[in-house]
């Protein structure tokens, strides 16, 4: 993931400022590597003041130029429809390659039943589980629905050849077309914040990981270097080797989460109803592992 994360803030600061992905991809590395060796909780406490602000930012851009474009709406609506029903698809017998591409890139952007966001969602502070959960549904809804799909309106409004161009560096060209050459430095300092947040939130998710199957400083310093050498690989790989060796782990990643999912849905559903009846009663919902005597003594943070 960190790969493509590399790739795209390459791809995006080169049509905007012309830095070669090589040299990039040595600044972001570095970097990561300062970061991740010492200044994580900086980061982090900057992300989560800046990133949400360029979100709303992005969004306020989006609806502008959708506006804009008013006219061309229905038009837009139209292919949206017959493309996400796979109308055109049906006809030309790519239905399926449509439908698994469209799995691959919503699975990326929200990670929904992957296993990767519960690593952050484990460390918030609530009175019941189900109130996570609900933010971390919201989330997908706020980043697939909402922020996705405003950048597909920016790439469809403005008209642009889909063809001509690929991945984030069409965004740029959508937005360059509309609001004139200040698109693409704006796209690209987005595309830094965002992708650059994802990559230490990504190595966080990692270390936990690795600390909790053993607690080595040897297994965290190789950890640290090969998430720097993932970084400076998507730097310098194509578009579609970076997406390609995404979807491969991203698939695997999928699999092993869905049978815990499984196994885990009984427990979930019973945390949901324990949820819902505490609502219905009027209470704030609080829950105590005692509910759940079968595993008590394997949750740790209850």
């Amino acid at each position: 993931y960190n790969s493509v994360q590399s790739n795209t803030i390459c791809l995006a600061w080169q049509k905007a400022f012309g830095i070669e992905p090589a040299t990039m991809g040595i600044v972001l590395t570095a970097l990561t590597l300062l970061i991740i060796f010492g200044g994580i909780h900086r980061v982090a406490k900057f992300s989560s003041t800046v990133v949400p602000v360029m979100a709303v930012v992005y969004l306020l851009v989006a609806v502008g130029v959708v506006i804009w474009n008013i006219t061309c709406l229905p038009k837009v609506l139209i292919t949206i429809v017959e493309n996400a029903f796979g109308f055109n698809q049906a006809a030309g017998g790519v239905l399926g390659v449509t439908v698994i591409q469209g799995i691959k890139r919503g699975l990326f952007s929200n990670e929904a039943g992957e296993g990767s966001a519960p690593n952050a969602a484990a460390v918030a502070t609530v009175s019941h589980p189900v109130k996570q959960g609900l933010i971390q549904a919201l989330g997908v809804f706020t980043d697939t629905l909402v922020v996705c799909s405003c950048t597909a309106f920016i790439i469809l409004v403005s008209g642009v050849d889909v063809t001509a161009s690929n991945g984030i560096q069409l965004t740029q060209d959508a937005l360059t077309h509309e609001i004139g050459s200040i698109g693409n430095p704006f796209v690209a300092v987005m595309i830094w914040l965002f992708a650059f947040s994802s990559i230490i939130g990504n190595y966080y998710y990692g270390e936990t990981n690795v600390r909790y199957i053993k607690d080595s400083k040897l297994g965290v310093f190789v950890y640290r270097l090969a998430v720097a050498a993932m970084v400076m690989t998507g730097a310098v790989v194509s578009l579609d080797f970076a997406w390609s060796f995404a979807d491969i782990t991203m698939a695997l990643l999928t699999l092993c989460n869905l049978v815990a999912i499984v196994l885990l849905s009984r427990q979930a559903v019973f945390l949901l109803q324990d949820y819902r009846q505490q609502k219905k009663e009027g209470r704030n919902p609080v829950f105590s592992k005692d509910k759940m005597p079968e595993i008590a003594d394997k949750l740790e943070a209850w």
